[in-house]
This record gives structure tokens, C-alpha cells and sequence, in this order.
């Protein structure tokens, strides 16, 4: 019937994937779902007695993208403690660094290991 009074037409709900929608106030606001930090992983580099200590230095140049000095304090740490950390990283690059340290070891017929562990 025209003469009825209408409804008024409710308000769309904003509600954002992942997110809730409530009101203070009369201001609507959203809280936010926090991302999980991904987990990470540390690169050891193992000593041996056979790789030298230079070529030790320059992957941890080359590789790690450590400066000279830090590199040569990683590498007689290494050296000392039979092992070291040369890096931090989410899984996945983690073990993509391992793999280079055997690949560049090997192409020069040292036996230098490395291997990832958990932080």
C-alpha cells in the first residue's frame, strides 16, 4: 500500500575480509587479525681442516653479505668453535644459501659444510 510509511533501508554492513567491525561510539572501527611472523632459520657453517680460511672469508662476503672484518671474526670463531652462524632467514632461503656454500665449495674441491637449524 503507497500510504504505509517505509522502513528506513538498513546500512550495509562494512565488515573487511579478516577483519571484525564494531562500534564506539558511534564511529565504526575494525580490529585488525595480527600476521604470524614467519619462523627463521640460522645458516652454521661448520669448520673443517681442509677448506681455507680465505675462501671462508670471501663466502661470507660473497654470500652473506658480511664487511671484511666481520667475516674474518666469523670465520675464526668457526675456526675455534667448530661452527658458526652466518646467518638468520625464513626457511626457504636458508636453505637456498646452504645449498650455495656446497655448490661453491665443491666446484673448488673443499669439503666445507653447512646446515640449518632452527632460531
Amino acid at each position: 500500500m503507497p500510504d504505509e510509511p517505509q522502513k528506513p533501508p538498513e546500512p550495509p554492513e562494512d565488515r573487511p575480509p579478516g577483519g571484525k567491525t564494531r562500534r564506539e561510539g558511534g564511529v565504526a572501527t575494525e580490529e585488525r587479525t595480527k600476521a604470524k611472523r614467519p619462523e627463521r632459520y640460522k645458516v652454521l657453517l661448520y669448520n673443517d681442516d681442509y677448506t681455507p680460511m680465505e675462501f671462508v672469508v670471501a663466502l661470507l662476503e660473497q654470500l652473506f653479505k658480511k664487511g671484511p672484518a666481520e667475516a674474518t671474526q666469523l670465520m675464526m670463531q668457526i675456526h675455534r668453535g667448530g661452527k658458526g652462524i652466518a646467518g638468520v632467514y625464513v626457511l626457504e632461503v636458508a636453505e637456498t644459501k646452504v645449498a650455495r656454500v656446497h655448490r661453491m665449495a665443491e666446484e673448488r674441491g673443499y669439503p666445507l659444510r653447512a646446515g640449518v637449524e632452527s632460531e
